[in-house]
């Protein structure tokens, strides 16, 4: 619950757009099994939180996605701002990992079940295996695509932590490629801790899609440590060009 206040509680615009676009979530949903139109209204959701909070998103890479293909997207992780970004700016048929305990919530739980989000319960080792086998079976059986924080949560001090071994694992099963997110200003728009989102840029990086067909399980340490090497070096660089300007 201590998300959700962080977030949605804070700024009443937020609040408002999230109950409407919530309840038309919940509604579709018994019309729409697949939870391809809750994903669909999650995205005007996502639109309309960054346009109130005045968060602009620069985009790039999109070209190098086949919005038809599924693919598992790995991200840096800074803000509770980053979900509403890519969802907004990748037009995909994503599903999310979450916390099992976010699905415990009254209405959030509902929707992120009917909607076919993926519970993570992390407390117990073999059930998150088992999660992460279910994860690569919905994407080859749904042609969905996953999006993935392997951070396993927001960087307190806009550090990039180890990532998790998850997605690639998962991207491997399912042998779909693994795709790099980057994330850049987010947590100055809503840093650990804080409650409203301020006025801003980001700034979103799609890097080329890494392919995993030929690939084995035992490869996905390989292929996580591929991946944060060049979100790494992404945020390197834009460090360093920030650094630059402003001297």
């Amino acid at each position: 619950m201590s998300r959700l206040r962080g977030l949605l509680f804070a700024d009443p615009a937020i609040v408002l757009a999230t109950i409407f676009f919530g309840t038309i979530s919940l509604i579709v949903s018994f019309f729409d099994p697949t939870g391809a139109t809750q994903i669909r209204v999650a995205r005007r959701w996502a639109r309309t939180l960054l346009g109130v909070s005045g968060v602009r998103v620069r985009v790039g890479g999109l070209d190098q996605l086949d919005l038809q293909a599924s693919y598992v997207f790995i991200s840096n992780h800074l803000s509770y701002m980053d979900t509403p970004v890519v969802l907004a700016s990748i037009p995909v048929q994503f599903r999310f990992l979450a916390k099992r305990g976010l699905f415990q919530i009254p209405f959030l739980g509902q929707h992120l079940s009917r909607a076919g989000h993926i519970p993570v319960p992390r407390e117990d080792p073999r059930a998150s295996v088992k999660t992460m086998q279910l994860a690569a079976q919905a994407i080859q059986e749904k042609k969905i695509s996953l999006l993935i924080f392997p951070e396993g949560g927001r960087s307190h001090d806009g550090v990039l932590r180890p990532f998790k071994e998850g997605g690639a694992y998962i991207a491997i099963r399912a042998g779909v490629p693994v795709v790099p997110l980057v994330i850049i200003g987010s947590r100055e728009i809503l840093p650990y801790g804080g409650g409203i989102p301020e006025a801003g840029q980001v700034t979103l990086r799609i890097l080329k899609p890494i392919d995993t067909a030929q690939l084995t399980i035992k490869d996905r340490g390989a292929v996580t440590n591929r991946v944060r090497d060049l979100i790494s070096g992404e945020l390197e660089q834009a460090n360093r060009t920030d650094i630059a300007v402003a001297g």
